[in-house]
C-alpha cells in the first residue's frame, strides 16, 4: 500500500513483464502490424518514477478498494416483492423498493433483490446507508421504467452562478447514491432556491473542522508528517484540504508550474476560483508516531502556504452499489442545452467506495455522474437511447474513481436543434480518474473547463464527433499530467484526444492520425507545454496496450 512496499527492482521487473506480456496479444490496428508493438520510451521513464512523473499520473490504486476485480457479495436482507413492488409495469414501485433499501440499511446492510421484470417508478431511488446493494437480475432482465423526471419530482434547480440554466444538466439522478443526511440537505436547499455546493462539506462549505495540520511532503509521497495525529485512527476516511494563496501558486502547481501557468490571469476565472480550496478524501493506511500512511500517494505537494490540514467532512456513503438491471427514462425529446429537466441515470455522491455494475441507462438526459464521488468503480455501463447530454460526467473534485468497460451507444433518434453531446466529461478540480476499456460509439474526451488535472483515458475507440462543454469563467480545459494512452479514433477528428498542443505536461501516446476540424481549441497557456506525442500514427501498437492495468501490475 505504501512506496516502502515498491522497489526500484520490484517496479522495473514488473514493468518489463507487463510491457512484454501485453506484447504478445494480437494488435486490430492498420498503421502496424502486431509484430511493430513497442513500449515508448514514455513507459520506461514511468517505471522509473511512477508516483513523480512529470507527465504521466500514478493511477493504479483508482477505483473501489484500489480497483478490486470483484466487488462483494453481501447476503440479500430483502425482496422488493415483499415490500409491494409489482413487475406489471404499471404499478408505482418505487414507494416499495425505498422501503426495502431503508430496511436494509436499518439492519447494517446486506443486498435488496429486484427479480427479473419491468417495475414502474415515480420517484427517485435512494441509496443512502453504507454496505447496501441494489442488485437485479441483470441488466438484460430487470428494468426500472422512470415515468418522472427530476424537475417533477423535486422541483426547480438553478446554477449557483446565476442564469437561467437548469443544474439538472449535470446534477442528480433517478437513482441516486448518497448519505441520507446530505441527500436531504441538498433536496432542502433545492426546495428552497438557495442553490448548493454540492460536495464533502456541506451546501456552504462549512461543515467541516480541522483534524491537524500536515508538515510539507512532495506530491507522490505515500506518508506524511503531522504535528498531532491525536484525532486520527486507521482506517478513517479524512479530507486533504489544500487552500491557495493571492498568487493562486496552488492553480499554478495543479498545471505543472513554469511561464505559462505563472502568466494566466486567474483572478478573473470567478467560478474557477470558487472551486478551490481543494479537498481530496483519502483513507489512513497506518499510523506511526508522527508518520502517517495513506492508502494513496499524494496527488499534489502540500506547502506551507496552502494551509495543508486533514479535516473531518459531512458522513461519506461507503460499501454500496447497484448492479444488474435497466433504468428507461420516457422517451422524450432532448431539451435544449443546459435545460435539461433531468431524466438522469445513476449518480453517486458523497460516496467513497462503491460501485455500479452491469447497469444500462436509456433515453436519459444525463447518464452516470459522479459528483463529489471518489474511489469508485463504473464497471460494465451503458449509455443507449434516444442522445444524451453527459453521458458520463465527473464533477465537483471528484477523484480516484474508475470508469471500465463502458459503452456509449449512438443515438437512436436524431439530435433535436440547440441541444449538445459531450461524452466522457471532467471538471471542476477533479483529478486521477480513469476511463478504461470504452466503446465510443458517439462523444468526445470532454474536458469542462474548471482545471481537471491528472486523468487517464486509455485502451478506448471512439467516434469523436462530441464537442467539450465548459464557462469561460471556469478557466482552463486541463491541468498537468493528463494521458491520453492507446486511443483508436474512426473519424480521424483530433479535437480533445491529441493533446500535445493543448494541455501542460501531458501525453498522447498510441494514436491513430488525426485531423483538427469542427470544435478546434487553442492552448490556455503560452509558450512550451512540455507535451508528450509517442507512438503517433499507429494502432493498437503501444505495449502495454492498457496504462491503468500495467499501472496495477507494478503494484502486485
Amino acid at each position: 500500500m505504501g512506496n516502502t512496499h515498491l522497489t526500484r527492482r520490484a517496479l522495473l521487473g514488473g514493468a518489463t513483464a507487463v510491457a512484454l506480456g501485453a506484447a504478445t496479444g494480437a494488435a486490430t490496428g492498420t498503421a502496424r502490424a502486431a509484430s511493430a508493438a513497442e513500449a515508448p520510451p514514455l513507459w520506461h521513464e514511468f517505471t522509473h518514477t511512477p508516483f513523480t512523473h512529470p507527465q504521466i499520473p500514478f493511477v493504479g490504486r483508482a477505483g473501489y478498494r484500489g480497483g478490486a476485480p470483484r466487488f462483494p457479495r453481501r447476503p440479500a436482507v430483502a425482496d422488493i416483492r415483499d415490500f409491494g413492488a409489482v413487475p406489471d409495469g404499471t404499478t408505482d414501485s418505487a414507494p416499495a423498493i425505498n422501503r426495502a433499501i431503508a430496511a436494509a440499511g436499518r439492519a447494517g446492510g446486506g443486498t435488496v433483490t429486484i427479480p427479473p421484470g419491468t417495475f414502474r417508478i415515480d420517484d427517485v431511488i435512494r441509496v443512502g446507508h453504507s454496505n447496501v446493494v441494489l442488485r437485479g437480475a441483470g441488466s438484460s432482465r430487470t428494468t426500472l421504467h422512470a415515468t418522472k423526471n427530476l424537475t417533477d419530482l423535486i422541483g426547480a434547480y438553478g446554477s449557483r452562478y446565476g442564469g437561467d440554466k437548469s443544474a439538472w444538466s449535470w446534477a442528480g439522478g433517478l437513482i441516486w447514491l448518497a448519505p441520507e443526511a446530505r441527500w436531504n440537505s441538498l433536496v432542502a436547499a433545492i426546495r428552497a432556491k438557495a442553490w448548493p455546493f454540492e460536495g464533502w462539506t456541506g451546501n456552504r462549505r462549512d461543515e467541516w473542522r480541522t483534524l491537524t495540520p500536515v508538515d510539507p511532503a512532495r506530491q507522490g509521497a505515500w506518508t506524511v508528517t503531522v504535528p498531532d495525529p491525536s484525532s486520527l485512527h486507521p482506517g478513517a476516511l479524512v479530507l486533504l484540504r489544500l487552500a491557495d494563496d493571492a498568487d493562486h501558486t496552488l492553480l499554478e502547481h495543479m498545471c505543472g508550474g513554469g511561464p505559462g501557468p505563472e502568466a494566466y490571469t486567474w483572478a478573473e476565472k470567478t467560478k474557477l476560483t470558487s472551486y478551490v480550496p481543494y479537498e481530496w478524501p483519502v483513507r489512513i493506511a497506518r499510523i506511526h508516531g508522527r508518520k502517517i500512511t495513506l492508502e494513496r500517494p499524494l496527488p499534489l505537494d502540500t506547502r506551507p502556504e496552502w494551509n495543508p490540514q486533514l479535516t473531518t467532512h459531512t458522513p461519506e456513503l461507503t460499501g454500496a452499489g447497484v448492479e444488474g438491471l435497466t433504468l428507461e427514462a420516457p422517451e422524450t425529446p432532448q431539451q435544449p442545452h443546459l435545460l435539461d429537466r433531468g431524466h438522469n441515470g445513476v449518480v453517486l455522491q458523497c460516496a467513497y467506495d462503491c460501485w455500479v455494475d452491469d447497469v444500462t441507462v436509456r433515453h436519459v438526459d444525463n447518464g452516470f455522474g459522479l459528483v463529489a464521488a471518489s474511489a469508485c468503480t463504473l464497471r460494465r455501463t451503458r449509455v443507449s437511447g434516444r442522445g444524451t447530454h453527459h453521458p458520463y460526467f465527473c464533477r465537483e473534485g471528484s477523484h480516484d474513481n474508475l470508469i471500465e468497460d463502458f459503452t456509449i451507444e449512438a443515438r437512436t433518434t436524431p439530435a433535436p436543434a440547440g441541444t449538445q453531446l459531450h461524452g466522457i466529461n471532467v471538471e471542476g478540480l477533479s483529478s486521477h480518474n480513469v476511463w478504461s476499456r470504452g466503446e465510443m460509439r458517439t462523444g468526445t474526451f470532454d474536458s469542462h473547463r474548471g482545471l481537471p488535472f491528472a486523468n487517464v483515458r486509455t485502451d478506448i475507440t471512439v467516434h469523436n464527433d462530441g464537442r467539450h462543454g465548459g464557462d469561460a469563467s471556469a478557466g482552463p480545459l486541463f491541468g498537468a499530467r493528463f494521458t491520453h494512452w492507446n486511443v483508436r479514433v474512426t473519424n480521424g477528428r483530433a479535437g480533445m484526444i491529441r493533446l500535445d498542443g493543448l494541455a501542460p505536461y501531458s501525453a498522447t501516446v498510441g494514436i491513430n492520425e488525426v485531423t483538427e476540424f469542427d470544435q478546434i481549441d487553442v492552448p490556455d497557456f503560452t509558450g512550451d507545454l512540455h507535451s508528450r506525442l509517442e507512438l503517433y500514427g499507429t494502432t493498437d501498437v503501444v505495449r502495454p496496450r492498457n496504462l491503468y492495468d500495467a499501472q496495477r501490475a507494478l503494484l502486485r
